[in-house]
């Protein structure tokens, strides 16, 4: 049973090792992910699952003590899945998968937070995962016994300036919009109704797990509130609590 449910970005400028001297400009996101982890923690889940968008060898589940590095990221850094641990230079167990990126995020800021309420492992999607398979997955995630708690990591559009990744596009900001509004509002139906292409077309990364959690939250009655909307460097950066 999905009891609670928290939205973030993904970049992995969200830790400050990586951001470096433009870490300060990502304060205001970094604090309300950990708001909304309060949120997540105040609901006394039994489990938490992550769920980020993956490239392809890392999509799957992924067991709690499982490593993710920022050492591509020009940083000797790892992080510990479903623990405070953050190290430099430890490197992943021999035949052991690494983390994709954005649950390496979440481990980070998991540790960051200090994460002591449930056991915590990940499940990396892929961008392609049509809408009825994220939805079945975020089923199966909610039948699970106990008290399940889902975060959920991943992007609005890359393409709200000049700038960002995917350039400017007229169709981001309108996008973003709704996807912050069925966010706020713990709208399912509107989660289930965004256009897969169209995401894909404004690099949107967070579809895919934006939509496990609408199979996951289905029937749950939860409410929403969200807790920070901008668009720095032209990315759509999102934070929910669902409770």
């Amino acid at each position: 049973m999905l009891v609670a449910a928290a939205v973030c970005p993904s970049p992995p400028l969200l830790v400050p090792a990586v951001a470096a001297g433009a870490a300060p400009e990502l304060d205001a996101v970094r604090a309300a992910c950990g708001d909304a982890l309060g949120v997540l923690a105040a609901a006394r889940p039994e489990r938490l699952i992550v769920v980020g968008p993956a490239e392809r060898d890392r999509r799957g589940e992924h067991p709690s003590g499982t490593v993710g590095s920022f050492r591509g990221f020009g940083v000797d850094l790892d992080v510990v899945l479903g623990t405070s641990a953050a190290r430099a230079g430890a490197g992943e167990s021999p035949g052991q998968r690494e983390l994709p990126a954005s649950l390496a995020v979440a481990a980070w800021l998991l540790g960051h937070a200090h994460w002591t309420a449930a056991p915590a492992s990940g499940l990396g999607v892929g961008e392609p995962l049509d809408t009825e398979r994220c939805l079945r997955t975020g089923r199966e995630i909610a039948a699970r016994a106990g008290r399940v708690a889902l975060l959920v990591m991943g992007d609005a559009s890359a393409c709200r300036s000049l700038k960002a990744p995917g350039y400017l596009d007229e169709r981001a900001a309108g996008f973003d919009e709704e996807v912050a509004r069925a966010l706020r509002t713990a709208d399912v139906a509107a989660l289930k109704a965004l256009d897969a292409e169209l995401a894909y077309a404004l690099k949107a990364a967070g579809r895919a797990p934006w939509q496990v959690l609408a199979g996951a939250a289905e029937g749950a009655g939860l409410s929403g509130e969200l807790l920070y909307e901008d668009a720095p460097y032209g990315v759509g950066y999102l934070v929910a609590a669902w409770s």
